[in-house]
């Protein structure tokens, strides 16, 4: 058995993960349906396999490369029935992932330090409960954290976001609405700095009606943490509502361009979405997912493990 194919011998377990890809998993059973019912390898049986790993929200550009990658695969070497590259599509499936390297998960943070998260994404997609969730998960661990209300724009937000550092009973950062962020991170930091917080969350504004004015809002707000800590952010984190699918696609891509992403959020991976975005946003712009959201309490927000997802998504297939 391949690489991927022999992790399920050791049946890595997490319940959360096997409900948050419940959506994802009927199309990967579909293929494995496929697979067996099919009489013959031909271009029929790829088009078929295209259709359902596009329906899995895998994306068609990542779906394309993938078909002729298996094609070549197939090609030189002997298979003589459809149902024997089950494991095969596993391992080209997860190589897109893996592209041949370590993929680190981590959040980078350095002890004695001031570390600074940036967290960017369009309304509505839950970086708020992120933050409080990732606040929470620091709080717990014994550091000083620090909450900032950077999206001063939307209605409400401020206010949210302050709700959440309440539930993690960390500290909270805000000016009045409609203040300039930059000055609201400019003051923040000082803060930081002065009162040696370990970690700054930083909430941004998730407005796409004008790409180059988020282009130029978070280049100024990457300026001003650079002026007080030269190191900073050490996270840039896009947070992407998993049930979306291509328009989530779209929003790495502006995002992506806006700002130097350093990784993914995927947020409401909790069995109304379909997973297959994860593979995609790999795949397309080079940037780990970092954490996942398998749920809405506040321990829901779990790192993201490789394992555990091609585990639940795949299992049954071997």
């Amino acid at each position: 058995m391949g690489f991927f194919a022999n992790l399920f011998k050791k049946k890595p377990k997490n319940d959360k993960y096997q409900m948050g890809l419940h959506k994802s998993k009927s199309s990967f059973d579909n293929l494995k349906r496929l697979l067996e019912e099919s009489d013959k390898i031909d271009d029929d049986l790829f088009d078929s396999i295209e259709d359902l790993l596009i329906s899995a929200d895998i994306g068609v550009d990542t779906v394309l490369y993938f078909t002729n990658e298996l094609k070549k695969e197939v090609k030189n070497k002997s298979f003589q029935t459809p149902n024997e590259l089950s494991e095969l599509i596993v391992d080209k499936l997860f190589e897109i992932y893996l592209k041949g390297e370590f993929v680190d998960t981590t959040l980078k943070f350095v002890d004695g330090e001031v570390n600074v998260f940036l967290f960017v994404g369009v309304n509505g997609v839950g970086k708020t409960t992120t933050i409080g969730k990732l606040a929470k998960q620091y709080k717990d661990m014994g550091k000083k954290v620090l909450m900032v209300a950077g999206d001063t724009f939307r209605a409400g937000a401020i206010e949210q976001l302050k709700e959440w550092s309440l539930r993690a009973k960390v500290d909270f950062f805000q000016k009045e609405a409609g203040s300039d962020p930059s000055s609201v991170i400019y003051e923040a930091l000082n803060k930081a700095v002065t009162e040696k917080y370990d970690l700054v969350l930083v909430d941004t504004a998730g407005r796409l009606q004008n790409k180059v004015n988020l282009m130029n809002e978070l280049s100024k707000m990457k300026r001003v943490i650079e002026k007080i800590l030269p190191n900073e952010p050490k996270e840039t984190l896009l947070v992407i509502d998993a049930s979306t699918g291509q328009n989530g696609m779209n929003q790495a891509h502006v995002f992506n361009e806006a700002t130097n992403l350093s990784g993914i959020v995927l947020t409401k991976l909790d069995g109304t979405a379909k997973g297959g975005i994860i593979l995609a946003i790999r795949h397309l712009y080079n940037l780990p997912i970092k954490y996942v959201g398998l749920g809405e309490k506040i321990d829901d927000l779990v790192p993201f493990d490789i394992e555990n997802y091609i585990y639940n998504l795949f299992k049954g297939f071997f």
